[in-house]
C-alpha cells in the first residue's frame, strides 16, 4: 500500500494522507490557511466533516465551463486564501480566481482530475486579456479515499483521465527524465490497481498514480489527446472524464504508431505490448461508452475538428495529425 507522505516541491506541499479530509482543518492551519473561503459542491461537502464550519464563507460551484463559473464567483469571493474541495471544475475555478487576485489556493481533490497538481487552467470569462499568470495550488491535501470515492464506472473514467495525463506528457518537446519517470510509474500504479478488486491498497495506488501523472503533465505539457478531449468537451458538450476514457485508447494507438519509442514504455507500464495498447486501455476503462452515448453533439463535430487544428499544442504530436486523422480518431470513439 502507498504510505502517507509529505512532498515539498518548489513552494508547493503535497500531503498524501488517508484521513486527510478528516484532518483538513488542522492540515490547512499548519500550512498558513487558518482563514479561508471554501469552494465546493454538495457531493463533496457531504463528506467534509467540519471543514465547511471552519471556512469564513462557502461558495457552491455550479456545473458548467470554468471561465463562466469563475466569472460568476468573481464578485462573491474575497481577496484572501481559497480552498477548493471537489473535482477538476472546482479546483480549476479556484485557480482561475487566484490567478487574478493573487490569493493562495489549496486543493483537496475528490476525483482523479489531476487539477490539484497543475498550473493548467483558464481565466474567468471577460478577464482573458488581463495580466495574470496561471497558478498551481500551494497546498494539496490528497486523501486517497476521497479521490477514489466515485462509483465504479465513474471511477474508471476518472482513472483514464489520470492515466491520460501521463500518456500525453511522454512525447512533447518538454518531456524530461523526471516527468517521464513520474508518468510511467503513475500509469503502472493505475493499471495495476484497476486490475485488482477495490480495497484500501488499490485506492491508495490509484490516487498516487493520479498525483504522479498530474505532476508529469504539469512538467511536460500535453498534446493530441488533451487537445481533442478539451475541445470535444467545450464544443460538443460531452462530460470531461468520460470523454477522456473514450478518446484515450484511440489517441494512444495513433500516437504509438507515430512514435513507438516513446509510447512503448506506456504499453509496458499498462501491462501489455504496443500492438495491444488500444484494447488494453479499453479494458482498463471498463469498456467505456462512446462519445455519442455520453451526450456529445455530432452536429458540432466539424466545428470541434476545426478548433482542434487551431490549437498550437496539436503540433507536439507525431505527424502532426491532419484533419482527416483527427476525424478518424474521433469517429472510432463515437
Amino acid at each position: 500500500m502507498s504510505a502517507d507522505f509529505v512532498w515539498e516541491d518548489a513552494g508547493r506541499a503535497v500531503v498524501f494522507q488517508r484521513d486527510g479530509i478528516a484532518r483538513a482543518g488542522t492540515l490547512l492551519a499548519e500550512r498558513g490557511f487558518d482563514r479561508f473561503e471554501l469552494l465546493s459542491t454538495p457531493r463533496a461537502l457531504g463528506g467534509a466533516g467540519d471543514l465547511a464550519a471552519a471556512a469564513s464563507r462557502v461558495h457552491e460551484v455550479a456545473p458548467g465551463q470554468v471561465p463562466e463559473i469563475a466569472a460568476e464567483l468573481l464578485e462573491e469571493v474575497g481577496p484572501g486564501s481559497l480552498v477548493a474541495l471537489g473535482g477538476g471544475r472546482v479546483i480549476d475555478a479556484a485557480k482561475a480566481l487566484g490567478a487574478l487576485s493573487g490569493a493562495p489556493v489549496a486543493a483537496i481533490p475528490t476525483t482523479m482530475s489531476g487539477a490539484e497538481m497543475t498550473a493548467i487552467h483558464r481565466l474567468p470569462a471577460g478577464a482573458e486579456n488581463r495580466v495574470a499568470a496561471t497558478i498551481r495550488p500551494r497546498l494539496v491535501i490528497a486523501d486517497p479515499t476521497a479521490m477514489t470515492s466515485l462509483p465504479e464506472q465513474a471511477l474508471r473514467a476518472s482513472s483514464m483521465n489520470a492515466l491520460a495525463h501521463g500518456a500525453d506528457s511522454l512525447y512533447t518537446p518538454f518531456a524530461n527524465p523526471v516527468s517521464t519517470m513520474a508518468a510511467l510509474r503513475g500509469a503502472e500504479l493505475i493499471a495495476a490497481a484497476l486490475d485488482e478488486e477495490r480495497g484500501s491498497r488499490q485506492r491508495a495506488n490509484l490516487a498516487l498514480g493520479s498525483i504522479l501523472c498530474g505532476y508529469a503533465i504539469d512538467s511536460a505539457g500535453f498534446g493530441l489527446h488533451h487537445v481533442a478531449c478539451q475541445t470535444l468537451v467545450r464544443v460538443c458538450g460531452s462530460p470531461h472524464a468520460e470523454t477522456n476514457a473514450a478518446i484515450l485508447p484511440r489517441a494512444a494507438a495513433y500516437l504509438a504508431a507515430g512514435d513507438p519509442e516513446r509510447l512503448g514504455p506506456l504499453a509496458a507500464a499498462s501491462g501489455t505490448g504496443l500492438d495491444e495498447l488500444e484494447p488494453r486501455l479499453l479494458e482498463l476503462g471498463g469498456s467505456p461508452a462512446g462519445l455519442g452515448a455520453i451526450g456529445a453533439d455530432r452536429d458540432r463535430l466539424d466545428e470541434a475538428l476545426d478548433a482542434m487544428l487551431h490549437r498550437s499544442e496539436i503540433g507536439r504530436a507525431p505527424g502532426p495529425p491532419t484533419r482527416r486523422d483527427l476525424a478518424e480518431l474521433v469517429d472510432r470513439a463515437w
